[in-house]
């Protein structure tokens, strides 16, 4: 987990130098601050997926390519079978399966997302343009957007302008399995 997420660090870095952007323009271009953005180049904070996605479209890089280091080939179609995909274990709690890595130009990313119950921890909030769509797979989720709480189960879904401030965790004893799209 620590080590991809020095990978990612290092891609964004990368990606910066190769624009040729201070870190204070790529920050104020992304609406970060100059503070934060540094941390998520030097690995020390991690780096939301939302956030990975804002820069892949600021700056038109595949979000795979951020992610994972590859860029994707397939422009017609690509077929992820049951149970593959890229994962990645964002932190202990969210573990990310990209569901269509392979295909290049998306306009949408969808995910398999597992988020363990953790009562102690206080939600994470974020934000991001464009739209995301979440159904429910497996458990309970509790989801806030704006000043909005509302309880998701299993076949539940839900979609919301995502650069209003969200979040979401597992409520219950059982982690919360869903497809998140976010495009």
């Amino acid at each position: 987990m620590d080590n991809h997420l020095i990978q990612v660090a290092n891609r964004l870095k990368g990606l910066r130098d190769a624009l040729d952007l201070s870190i204070e323009e790529i920050a104020t271009q992304c609406g970060v601050t100059p503070e934060l953005y540094a941390a998520y180049e030097s690995g020390e904070k991690d780096i939301s997926v939302s956030f990975l996605h804002r820069i892949s479209a600021q700056y038109g890089v595949e979000l795979t390519a951020l992610l994972f280091g590859e860029e994707p080939k397939m422009a017609s179609y690509f077929v992820t079978r049951a149970g593959n995909g890229v994962k990645v274990e964002r932190t202990k709690a969210y573990s990310y399966q990209d569901v269509a890595a392979g295909f290049a130009h998306r306009v949408m990313a969808p995910f398999i997302v597992t988020v363990e119950p953790d009562p102690e921890k206080p939600m994470t909030y974020n934000s991001h343009q464009g739209q995301e769509f979440n159904y429910v797979l497996e458990g309970q989720m509790e989801i806030v957007i704006g000043s909005n709480t509302i309880v998701l189960n299993p076949g539940d879904s839900i979609m919301f302008d995502s650069q209003r401030q969200h979040g979401m965790r597992a409520i219950g004893s059982t982690p919360v399995k869903f497809l998140a799209i976010i495009s």
